[in-house]
């Protein structure tokens, strides 16, 4: 088994060594990861400028490959030229800082899980819950056994599992429980604030308030001590809207009567 390890923390961020120690006691691990820091880099990918990929090592060890791009440039770049052959796992992570409900679509960690699932390959994105002094090696053990949990029910290629883990110590966890990600809006807000020259700027802020939370989401669960893992996709149609839309009557100006969906044949 082969895995491909990355993240949006940086190639030399302690979350990221220790899930790889985790890993390679399941496979053999390829790290390629940013070179510098890239969180909230969100599905990103670079189209203006070359990628730099080169080899880094901590002392006389191989680190892995770092990428002067997005988490998801080291996902591309990784399958399709670093490494030989096609990994059989991406993993993303891990982490600091809980990555559930809406964070899913700011964040640099699960959009490399994405990308190594719009290349056909199981993904996993890993994250903990903020915590001052994050305890890395311990939050990775607890990922591995989710991992190897989700790798023996043999998920389709292509999967792509979004994991928390709470910030409290291991015996506190309440268990490990299949959650819907939250789509809870954060109540945001810009704090006005003035520079040592005079000049203004703004700090965002933002807040979810608890009642709000519908109890079997990621977010709530994770707040209760429970591992959450949430299954994503990236097929972002609304279905029900969609089947609506195309009973939609047309500017009267255009070709037809409503918009209908196009069975036509384009390939002559």
């Amino acid at each position: 088994m082969r895995i491909l390890l990355t993240n949006d923390d940086g190639i030399y961020a302690p979350g990221l060594a220790a899930l790889k120690r985790e890993a390679a006691r399941l496979a053999d691990v390829t790290v390629v990861a940013p070179e510098i820091e890239r969180s909230a880099a969100a599905h990103s990918i670079t189209l203006d400028r070359p990628l730099r990929v080169r080899e880094v090592y901590v002392g006389d060890e191989f680190l892995g490959y770092s990428v002067d791009g997005s988490p998801a440039d080291c996902v591309k770049i990784g399958v399709r030229q670093v490494l030989t052959n096609p990994p059989d796992l991406v993993l993303s992570g891990i982490n600091p800082g809980a990555n559930v409900g809406i964070n899913v679509l700011y964040s640099g960690t699960v959009a490399a899980a994405l990308e190594g699932a719009i290349l056909g390959i199981t993904s996993i994105a890993v994250s903990q819950e903020a915590v001052k002094k994050p305890d890395f090696p311990s939050t990775a053990r607890q990922a591995a056994s989710v991992i190897s949990m989700i790798l023996k029910n043999s998920p389709p290629a292509g999967s792509l599992f979004n994991i928390n883990i709470p910030a409290c110590s291991p015996s506190s966890i309440q268990g490990v429980v299949a959650a819907a990600m939250s789509t809870v809006s954060y109540e945001d807000g810009f704090d006005l604030r003035t520079d040592p020259r005079g000049g203004t700027y703004y700090w965002m802020t933002g807040e979810i308030y608890e009642e709000k939370l519908p109890p079997g989401s990621d977010m709530a669960l994770l707040r209760r001590g429970f591992i959450t893992v949430t299954p994503l996709q990236y097929d972002l149609t609304d279905a029900a809207l969609l089947k609506t839309a195309s009973e939609w009557t047309m500017p009267s100006n255009l070709k037809g009567h409503h918009m209908g969906r196009d069975t036509s044949n384009h390939n002559g």
